[in-house]
């Protein structure tokens, strides 16, 4: 791993240009994500702003991505709102405490996790459990936004809680709070869609009418303010951010409250292991694109770097962000030097902008989560991953029905649990498939799927999965009804060459086939065998004791044990 900024090496001035011009388009993007992000954790909004500043410059010096942009995002958002509001009310100062103390947890232990090299970990977070996480997330968020457009309370943290309470609070719905919600949604969403088409189609260069495009929430920020300020809606009981605090913050550790810690922990490690997914998924298409690479376990340095940069500076837990990353590198981003430039943007505005922000209306930011997370919801990916793969798919559904009706880390475990057990149930019966030779060739296919050459002396089973703990008891009992119904078979040949793995268990299963098969008669030999599973016999005596051979392949076992009927096969004397 790398612990100093590998970038800086051949830094130029063009360079700096194009870092310079996308830290300007990705600032004017992050002041109201990281706004409305922070509302959605049930922070102040300055606290977004704040976990927007140091962070960049902890990922810059120890992160491996040059595109990457760190801050808060929607998910993990979620993920602290959920894991802090049972704890304490929303946006006190104990809530915020707490939030400081999980983004240091986190910190440390995606820097563990990096020093102790387990970015591998984030494996057991399949495709199909993230999709239907993010997809349930999207789905949960909105819904617990629309409160802010209606200007109705509410609030809770599944689907069960949040639609009763929407529903029961529909009559109260304050009418000019809706009305500049509503007008936030339609605007931001055509800006989304449409703005950058509209201005191509007006002559506008389609790099600058992107830019421009991603610069709409800015616009309607400015708008919706100086209509509140304007028509003094807030007197008319218009929710608005309120008093923002100026200045930048002074570092400090949060309180190190044991207890709680015991209580954010699992958060914290779930937080951590969400985050880095999602983080490291989005860097590496990125890289991908300009023939890059990412080194995962450098990423958790980084991620743990802006985690505890963020912790000690009044923010909240970050990570690597898709639109804003996208956003980076379609601007031009060249190095992780756009991500400080960020930084003193956002901090330049924390400086002077702060002030101006106090008549911002909580709807408007409402509208700008919505309309950010509705793009994260893909539910048509539910049934092409059942399509596809009934397992998968029923974890899918498993994760998205848990994250909405249970919660999000009770929704997201039973996606990963269910996601394991299935795992294990379909490598405890792996496919295995008597196989005869091709006639003509020295090609051995599966009988029930091709016209082939079959010795009746020698059987030949081709396992299609490692043998482990699982599957070993499966193995005996198959290969015990296969003899059993080929009375004239004297030997048997174990084609190997999808088993990458032979643990303890299966040893011994092998150690008592070889004993019920030479009492009828029979006797076991290996082909095709690779050489890390060969390593792991040799450090046994099975290869001395087992009384069979091991072949290279499978035709050289038959043409060792039955070579009347490799003949032929070779001869295309196909019975």
């Amino acid at each position: 791993m790398r612990w100093r900024p590998y970038w800086l090496q051949g830094y130029n001035r063009q360079l700096a240009g194009q870092d310079g011009l996308a830290a300007v388009i990705v600032t004017l993007m992050l002041i109201p994500q990281s706004l409305a992000y922070a509302m959605l954790a049930g922070l102040p909004p300055v606290t977004g702003l704040y976990a927007s500043i140091l962070p960049l410059l902890g990922y810059a010096l120890f992160g491996s991505s040059r595109t990457l942009a760190v801050g808060p995002v929607a998910v993990v958002s979620l993920m602290t709102a959920a894991a802090l509001g049972p704890l304490f009310p929303a946006g006190s100062a104990e809530y915020l405490g707490a939030a400081m103390l999980l983004a240091l947890l986190s910190g440390l232990i995606l820097s563990g996790m990096a020093l102790l090299r387990l970015g591998f970990l984030a494996n057991f977070l399949s495709h199909p459990v993230i999709t239907g996480f993010i997809s349930a997330s999207g789905i949960l968020i909105a819904l617990g936004q629309l409160r802010h457009i209606l200007g109705v309370p509410g609030g809770g943290e599944t689907l069960l809680q949040l639609l009763p309470a929407l529903l029961l609070n529909l009559p109260q719905t304050h009418l000019p709070t809706l009305l500049i919600g509503g007008c936030s949604l339609l605007f931001l969403w055509w800006v989304r869609g449409y703005l950058k088409a509209w201005l191509v189609g007006r002559g506008v260069s389609p790099l600058l009418a992107g830019n421009l495009a991603k610069a709409g929430p800015v616009l309607a920020i400015v708008l919706s303010i100086l209509a509140v300020t304007g028509l003094q809606l807030v007197q008319a009981g218009v929710k608005v951010v309120g008093v923002v605090p100026e200045g930048l913050p002074g570092l400090s550790l949060p309180s190190l409250d044991l207890a709680l810690i015991w209580q954010l922990l699992p958060a914290a490690a779930l937080i951590s292991l969400v985050g880095f997914v999602e983080s490291v998924s989005v860097a590496q298409t990125l890289a991908a694109k300009r023939r890059q690479r990412i080194e995962p376990d450098q990423e958790l340095l980084g991620l743990g770097a802006a985690n505890l940069a963020a912790a000690v500076s009044g923010g909240m837990p970050v990570t690597g962000g898709f639109a804003r990353s996208v956003v980076n590198f379609e601007a031009g981003a060249q190095t992780p030097m756009a991500g400080v430039l960020t930084a003193a943007g956002i901090a330049l505005s924390v400086l002077l902008l702060t002030p101006l922000l106090h008549n911002l209306p909580q709807a408007v930011l409402a509208a700008t989560i919505i309309v950010a997370v509705l793009g994260l919801v893909d539910l048509g990916a539910l049934r092409r991953t059942w399509h596809f793969s009934r397992a998968d798919g029923a974890a899918q559904l498993a994760t998205l029905g848990g994250v909405l009706l249970l919660g999000v880390e009770a929704g997201i475990l039973l996606g990963v649990g269910l996601s394991l057990l299935l795992f294990l149930w379909r490598t405890s019966r792996p496919h295995m498939a008597v196989v005869g030779q091709l006639p003509g060739s020295e090609h051995f296919r599966n009988i029930l799927r091709f016209a082939v050459v079959e010795s009746p002396s020698v059987l030949s089973l081709r396992v299609d999965e490692s043998l482990y703990f699982p599957n070993a008891r499966y193995l005996e009992e198959r290969i015990g009804e296969l003899i059993a119904t080929r009375p004239l078979v004297r030997h048997l040949v174990l084609m190997c060459p999808g088993v990458n793995l032979i643990d303890a268990s299966a040893l011994d299963s092998l150690e008592a086939i070889v004993e019920r098969l030479h009492s009828a008669g029979v006797q076991l030999h290996l082909s095709e065998v690779k050489g890390p599973v060969m390593d792991q016999l040799k450090r046994s005596d099975f290869l001395e004791r087992f009384g069979g051979r091991v072949f290279v392949s499978q035709f050289e076992a038959l043409r060792a044990l039955d070579p009347q009927s490799t003949q032929r096969a070779l001869s295309h004397e196909v019975r």
